[in-house]
């Protein structure tokens, strides 16, 4: 019982590292695309510019955390925990967003591993949504400055 349970210790702590070193490096890199094509969060952007930047970050952090879903369905499909990758996929997926609908469930062996993997997630989308929501601030804050000029 105390070896299922360090597998599933250890396994989720390299999946937690995996998830978050990805998301990291997956943030910089969208801040760099975002630079590099010249988004400079100027005051005189227009509305459709910043709908674009807007969109590029969603779109982004949605590509981010896809990646990290199809790891854990990596790991679930490698663990034997998962019949086949679709089943694997579809788990994470519902377990990444803790939506947790019950129709699939794992065996007691990787249970551990599969809640671990939801705290992860909803660490990982608060993350998305603070540095989403610091877009969005500084967005609005230009707003204000070119509205008082």
């Amino acid at each position: 019982m105390y070896s299922i349970m360090a597998q599933n210790l250890g396994m989720s702590s390299l999946m937690v590292a995996a998830t978050v070193t990805v998301h990291f490096f997956g943030l910089l890199t969208l801040l760099y695309l975002l630079r590099r094509h010249g988004v400079r969060f100027r005051a005189n952007e227009s509305v459709l510019g910043q709908g674009a930047l807007i969109m590029t970050v969603i779109f982004g952090l949605f590509a981010i955390h896809t990646v990290e879903i199809w790891l854990y369905a990596l790991a679930y499909l490698l663990l034997g925990a998962a019949v086949d990758f679709e089943t694997a996929l579809y788990f994470s997926t519902v377990t990444f967003a803790s939506l947790g609908y019950g129709d699939i469930v794992l065996s007691r062996d990787w249970r551990l591993f599969g809640a671990i993997e939801a705290a992860n997630g909803v660490i990982l989308f608060a993350w998305s949504t603070a540095f989403l929501l610091s877009v969005m601030a500084r967005l609005k804050t230009l707003e204000h400055d070119w509205l008082e000029r």
